[in-house]
C-alpha cells in the first residue's frame, strides 16, 4: 500500500472518531439530567457525555408491555454537528417516584417533556414557565397544588395533558395567551372556579376536556371561536346549561360529550353543520323536546341521549344510521318502538320511556335494553315474555319472596353467613337487561370512553389480598347507570346492606393505585350515597365495606341504583375504568316471616287474624272512619302511587277533634295548623286499590300509632286551583323524602277541603333559635351551627341536584329551617309554590321570596336558577354564624343589611367582629372565618361565580378548600343590590315577606309570640309549608 492511500486512511479514521467524539452533550446538561435521574429514581438512565450516540444509556422498552418505556431523543446539528441537546424525554409508566424535578425548566432545548402514568407528586414549579416545549404531559400522577400561572408563558406549548392529578384551584387566564395550544386536558382533577373569559383567545384548539372537575359556571359563547375544535368533553362538572347556541359553529366536531349540567331546562342544542359527528353525549343535561331530525345524518357511531327530558317519537333518519351503540334512556319517548331496531345486531338502550306497546321479541331474546320502556301495560299484561317493559316494572307472578342475597358478577353460588348468594356472570354487551327468574335482575347502561368494548365483570386484577367473603373477589360494574331490581317481595320494611371492594386498582406505590371510582347510589329513588368512594371508605384497595339501610319499605320490586355522574379519573390504570361498582346485595326483612310455624298453627292464625280485623272494619265503619263510595279526586289519589298517607276527612275530624280550636296551634295565610298526636286510633289505614291491600305509603302502624306528633294544615278552600292541581301537586313533592327536607306525611281533599299533614318539629324555627325573644333564643354551640348549616346545605343539594324533579326553593330563610328535638335542620316549603291564591294581594305567580334574601338578578329581572338558592343559602350562613337577621341589624347607619356590614368587614380583614358574641370564645376562629367567606362566596353578584350547592357541602365537610373571595364595594355594586331592593319593594306583582325580628313562627298553643312589627310593609310569601310555621299566635 503506497504511502499516500496509507495518510489517507489514518487522516479518515482520525476525522471519523473526532467526530464522534466530538457530538457531545454539554457537561451542565449532563449534571442536570442526572439530577433528575437520581430525583426521579430513574434506573433506565446512565447519562454521561456521549449518551446521544449510545442508544442504550436513554432508552429502553418492557419486552412484555411495549408502552413502558423511556426514549430520550437528542439533536445534533449545534455548533457544526459537534453538540448534542436534548429535545424529547417521554417517560411512560415507569412508576418513578420522587418530587417533580425543577431542574427540567434548566433543558432549554427540550420540546417534549412526557411523564405520563407514573407515580410523581409535588407541586408544578413556577419555573416550567421557562420551557420551549411544545408538548407538555403529566398526565397519571400525584400532581397537587395550582396550575401555575407561568404555564402561560411557554409561547411554543401546543399539548398541554395534566389530567387525572390531585391540582386544585381556579384556571390561570395567563393559559389563553397560549395561541399555539391546540389540546388541554384537565380532567379528574380538583380544580374549580369557571372557564377564563381570554380563553376565547385560543383558536387553535382542537382537543379540550375537563371531565369530572369542580369547574363551574356556564359554557362561554366564546366557544364558538374554537373553529378548529374536533373534541369536546364537559362530563361530571360543576356546570350549568344551556349549552350555548355558538356551538353550532364547531363544524369540525366529531365528539361531544356533555353531561350532567346543571341549571335550567333546555331545548335541543343547534348542531346542524356538523357533518362529520362521530360520537354525541348529551347525557342527563335537561334538554326537553323532539330529538331533531337532522341527528339521523350524522355519520355517527355512539348516540347518548340518556337521562333527559326527549318526547315524541324516534325519528325514521335513524334507520340510515350506523352506529355501534345508541342509548336513549330515560327519557319520555313515545309512540310504536320502529322495527329496524328489532333487527339490529348493535347495542341500543329504550329503558325508562313511554313507547306504546307493539309486538316485541321479550324482555332478553334481543340487544335492545326494554326495562320499563313501556306506557301501555294494558297489552304488556297479556305478554309475558315483555313484562319487563312495563313501567313501573312489576313481580311477573305473585309477591313471595321475603329475602334476596347476590353475588353481583361471580360465578356459581356463594356461601356467607349461612346465605346463598345467587351467582350473577351474565354479561352481553354495555346496555342490557337481565333477569335470572322471578325473583331478581339487573339493568345496565353506558358505553365506556376510550374502551368501547371492556367487559362489565369486574376481576381482581393485581392479585390483591381480598379479605373477606369470596364474592369480593369479583363485581359487577356498568359505564353510567346499574340498577339491580328484587321483585316478588311481600310488602313491609326490609333491611338493606351493599357490599363493595375496590378490586380494579392495584395495592403499592404506582399509578395503577391512583384510581378514583366515584358514583351515587339510590334507593327506590332516594339518594343514599352521594360522590359515594369505596377505596376512601374501606380506606384501601381490596377491602370489603358493607353499607347498611335499615328500613326500605317495598310494596314488591326494590330498585336499587349505582350511577355515575362523570367524577373521578377515567384514565387509571387505562381509559375505560370508571363508573359504578358492587361485589354483593343482601336484602332480609324486618317483619317475622313466620317460616318454621306448623300448617296448623299458620292457618289458625290466618282465621283468627281475619276475624279480628272483620270486627275491628265493622266497628271503624259503623262511626263512619271509612268513608262510602270513593270519589274522584281519591281514586286520582290512588292512581298517582303516593309515597305519601292518603287520609279520609273523618279521620282527621276525629283526631282534631272537629278542628278544636284547643288542638290549633296557630293560623297563616292559608289556613290554621293543627297538631295532632293519634291520628291513626292504634291501627294502620288500610285502602282497598285493585285486588291487594295497599298501605298508605310511609304511615304504618309502627310511624304514627305510637303517638308521633305531626301536624294538620287545613287549606282554603277558596283557591282557585282546584281539586286536580291540588292532587298533581301532592303527587310531586311526595316523592321528595331527604333527611333534611321535612316529611310529608300524607294528604286529604274531600270535597272543598284540601289538607295536608307534616311531621311537628318540637325546636320551632331557626329564626326563634338564633334571634327570638330571650325566652325563645336556643343555646347553639358551634358544633351545632356548622351541623345546620350542613344540614341545609344537603337539603338544598338533594332538591337540585339529586332530585329527580330539580327544585328551586326560591324562599330559603331562617323561619324555612326548622329545627327538629335534636336540631336536625329540615328545609320546609320545597315545593308547593305553585298552590297559590291569586285573590290574596300578597300572593305572584312571578317572583316569590323574601326582602334581604333575594338573588340581585331573580329580584330585578326574574332569572331564576339554582343559583338563586346559593344566594339565600349565604345569607342564612352567614345569620347562623352572627346570631343577626340579616334584614333587621344594622350595626350603622350607612348599612342597610347584615350582608353590607360582612363585605366592609371583609375589606377590613376583621371578619371575625361578626361571630355571635353568645358564642364567646367557644368556638373555631378558623371554621369560622371559612364559614363567613363561604357566605360571601354564595352571595356573590355573578350568579356563575357561586358554588353549586355540592360543592358547598364539599367545602363545609373539609373535601375542598373555602376560596377567599375578593370584594371590592363599588358604588355600581350597591347600586345593584339597592336597585333589586327598590324593585321588590314597589313591585305589585312580587310576592315578599319581611321578617321581624321578634317574631316567634310555630310556637305551641300554650306558647305566646310577637305580631309583626307595625311598619311591615310585605306579609307572607308564595308558599304553602311556611305559612304552617310563619304563622301568628293568637
Amino acid at each position: 500500500m503506497d504511502t499516500t492511500c496509507i495518510r489517507f486512511c489514518v487522516l479518515f479514521l482520525f476525522l471519523f472518531f473526532r467526530s464522534i467524539d466530538a457530538q457531545l452533550l454539554p457537561e451542565d446538561e449532563v449534571k442536570v439530567l442526572r439530577t433528575i435521574s437520581s430525583k426521579l429514581g430513574n434506573t433506565h438512565w446512565n447519562v454521561s457525555r456521549a449518551s446521544c450516540m449510545q442508544e442504550s444509556d436513554f432508552n429502553w422498552t418492557d419486552p412484555n408491555y411495549k408502552e413502558v418505556f423511556s426514549n430520550v431523543k437528542c439533536n445534533c446539528s449545534f455548533n457544526s454537528g459537534s453538540v448534542c441537546h436534548v429535545v424529547t424525554i417521554q417517560l411512560k409508566r415507569l412508576n418513578m417516584t420522587g418530587i417533580l424535578p425543577p431542574e427540567f425548566a434548566y433543558l432549554t432545548h427540550l420540546q417534549e417533556l412526557d411523564l405520563t402514568r407514573n407515580y410523581l407528586s409535588g407541586s408544578i414549579p413556577s419555573s416550567y414557565g421557562q420551557l420551549r416545549v411544545t408538548n407538555l404531559s403529566l398526565l397519571g400522577n400525584r400532581i397537587s397544588g395550582p396550575i401555575p400561572k407561568e404555564l402561560g408563558d411557554i409561547f411554543t406549548l401546543e399539548k398541554l395533558v395534566l389530567e387525572n392529578n390531585l391540582l386544585e384551584g381556579p384556571l390561570p387566564p395567563n393559559l389563553g395567551s397560549l395561541n399555539r395550544l391546540s389540546e388541554m386536558f384537565l380532567s379528574a382533577n380538583n380544580l374549580n372556579g369557571t372557564i377564563p373569559e381570554n380563553f376565547s383567545n385560543l383558536k387553535n384548539m382542537t382537543d379540550f376536556r375537563i371531565d369530572g372537575t369542580s369547574i363551574s359556571g356556564t359554557i362561554p359563547d366564546f366557544i364558538g371561536n374554537w373553529i378548529k375544535m374536533d373534541r369536546l368533553d364537559i362530563q361530571g362538572t360543576s356546570m350549568e346549561g344551556p349549552i350555548p347556541p355558538t356551538i353550532s359553529q364547531l363544524k369540525n366536531m366529531k365528539q361531544l360529550r356533555i353531561s350532567d349540567l346543571r341549571g335550567e331546562q333546555m331545548q335541543f342544542p343547534n348542531l346542524t353543520g356538523m357533518t362529520k359527528m362521530e360520537r354525541l353525549t348529551l347525557r342527563n343535561c335537561s334538554i326537553f323536546g323532539p330529538i331533531p331530525i337532522y341527528v339521523g345524518d350524522m355519520p355517527l357511531k355512539l348516540l347518548d341521549l340518556s337521562n333527559n327530558m326527549l318526547n315524541d317519537t324516534i325519528p325514521d333518519t335513524f334507520e340510515q344510521l350506523n352506529f355501534d351503540n345508541m342509548l336513549l334512556g330515560n327519557n319520555t319517548l313515545s309512540g310504536a318502538i320502529p322495527s329496524w331496531m328489532f333487527s339490529k345486531k348493535e347495542n341500543i338502550d329504550l329503558s325508562y320511556n313511554n313507547f306504546t306497546h307493539t309486538t316485541t321479541p321479550g324482555c332478553q331474546s334481543s340487544t335492545i335494553n326494554l326495562a320499563a320502556s313501556y306506557s301501555d301495560t294494558m297489552n304488556m299484561l297479556k305478554n309475558t315474555d315483555a313484562w319487563c317493559s312495563m313501567k313501573p316494572l312489576i313481580c311477573p307472578t305473585e309477591a313471595k319472596y321475603t329475602s334476596l342475597f347476590i353475588n353481583c358478577g361471580g360465578r356459581g353460588r356463594t356461601t356467607f353467613e349461612g346465605n346463598d348468594y345467587e351467582e350473577d356472570r351474565i354479561g352481553s354487551g354495555p346496555s342490557f337487561f337481565f333477569s335470572s327468574n322471578d325473583k331478581w335482575a339487573f339493568s345496565s347502561s353506558g358505553v365506556y370512553v376510550g374502551r368501547e368494548n371492556a367487559s362489565n365483570i369486574a376481576t381482581n386484577t393485581f392479585s390483591l389480598d381480598v379479605s373477606g367473603p369470596d364474592f369480593y373477589n369479583t363485581a359487577r360494574l356498568a359505564p353510567n347507570s346499574l340498577k339491580y331490581y328484587g321483585l316478588c317481595l311481600q310488602g313491609g320494611s326490609y333491611r338493606v346492606r351493599l357490599h363493595f371492594a375496590e378490586i380494579m386498582f392495584s395495592n403499592d406505590s404506582t399509578y395503577s393505585s391512583l384510581g378514583r371510582r366515584i358514583f351515587d347510589v339510590a334507593i327506590q329513588g332516594r339518594v343514599v350515597l352521594k360522590d359515594f368512594n369505596i377505596m376512601e371508605k374501606a380506606n384501601g384497595v381490596g377491602k370489603g365495606h358493607t353499607e347498611d339501610f335499615d328500613d326500605i319499605t317495598v310494596s314488591s320490586t326494590l330498585e336499587i341504583h349505582l350511577y355515575w355522574t362523570g367524577k373521578g379519573t377515567n384514565a387509571i390504570p387505562d381509559r375505560g375504568v370508571y363508573g359504578p361498582l358492587i361485589s354483593a346485595i343482601t336484602v332480609t326483612p324486618n317483619f317475622n316471616t313466620g317460616n318454621g310455624l306448623p300448617v296448623g298453627a299458620v292457618i289458625g292464625i290466618v282465621l283468627a287474624s281475619i276475624v279480628v280485623v272483620l270486627i275491628v272494619l265493622f266497628a271503624l265503619w259503623k262511626k263512619g272512619i271509612f268513608g262510602g263510595k270513593n270519589n274522584e279526586e281519591e281514586l286520582e289519589l290512588r292512581a298517582l302511587d303516593l309515597q305519601t298517607g292518603h287520609f279520609r276527612l273523618k279521620q282527621i275530624k276525629a283526631a282534631t277533634n272537629n278542628f278544636d280550636p284547643a288542638n290549633k296551634i296557630g293560623e297563616g295565610g292559608f289556613g290554621p295548623v293543627y297538631k295532632v298526636s293519634n291520628l291513626y286510633l292504634s291501627l294502620p289505614i288500610l285502602i282497598l286499590r285493585k285486588d291487594s291491600l295497599w298501605f298508605c305509603g310511609d304511615i304504618s302502624y309502627c310511624v304514627l300509632a305510637d303517638g308521633a306528633v305531626i301536624a294538620v294544615k287545613q287549606l282554603s278552600s277558596k283557591s282557585k286551583q282546584g281539586n286536580r292541581e291540588f292532587v298533581n301537586e301532592i303527587g310531586m313533592i311526595s316523592a321528595l323524602q331527604h333527611p333534611n327536607l321535612v316529611k310529608l306525611y300524607g294528604c286529604c281533599i274531600e270535597g272543598n277541603q284540601l289538607l295536608v299533614i307534616y311531621e311537628y318539629m318540637e325546636n320551632n324555627c331557626l329564626a326563634r333559635a338564633l334571634f327570638g325573644r330571650d325566652d325563645q333564643r336556643l343555646n347553639l354551640d358551634w358544633a351545632t351551627r356548622k351541623r345546620i348549616c350542613s344540614g341545609i346545605a344537603k337539603g338544598l343539594a338533594y332538591l337540585h341536584e339529586e332530585s329527580r324533579l330539580k327544585i328551586v326553593h326560591r324562599d330559603i330563610k331562617c323561619t324555612n329551617v326548622l329545627l327538629d328535638k335534636d336540631l336536625n335542620a329540615k328545609i320546609s316549603d320545597f315545593g308547593l309554590a305553585k298552590l297559590d291564591e291569586e285573590e290574596n294581594t300578597h300572593i305572584s305567580t312571578r317572583i316569590a321570596g323574601t326582602v334581604g334574601y333575594m338573588a340581585p338578578e331573580y329580584a330585578t329581572r326574574g332569572y331564576l336558577t339554582d343559583k338563586a338558592d346559593v344566594y339565600s343559602f349565604g345569607v342564612v350562613a352567614l345569620e347562623i354564624v352572627s346570631g343577626k337577621s340579616n334584614t333587621n341589624y344594622r350595626p350603622k347607619e350607612e348599612f342597610v343589611y347584615l350582608l353590607d356590614w360582612a363585605y366592609d368587614l371583609q375589606e377590613q380583614g376583621n371578619l371575625l367582629e361578626l361571630v355571635d358574641p353568645h358564642l364567646g370564645s367557644n368556638y373555631s376562629k378558623k371554621e369560622a372565618i371559612q364559614m363567613i367567606n363561604l357566605s360571601l362566596l354564595c352571595t356573590n353578584l355573578s350568579p356563575t361565580l357561586r358554588p353549586s350547592m355540592s360543592s358547598v357541602v364539599s367545602m363545609l365537610e373539609g373535601k375542598l378548600p373555602v376560596q377567599a373571595p375578593i370584594i371590592k364595594l363599588t358604588t355600581s355594586t350597591n347600586e345593584m343590590r339597592f336597585k333589586s331592593f327598590e324593585k321588590v319593594s314597589h313591585d305589585s306583582q312580587t310576592t315578599l315577606s319581611q321578617e321581624s325580628q321578634g317574631q316567634a313562627p310555630w310556637n305551641d298553643s300554650s306558647g305566646s309570640g310577637s305580631l309583626p312589627a307595625k311598619d311591615e310593609k310585605f306579609s307572607s310569601s308564595s308558599r304553602l309549608l311556611p305559612d304552617l310555621y310563619d304563622i301568628n299566635i293568637d
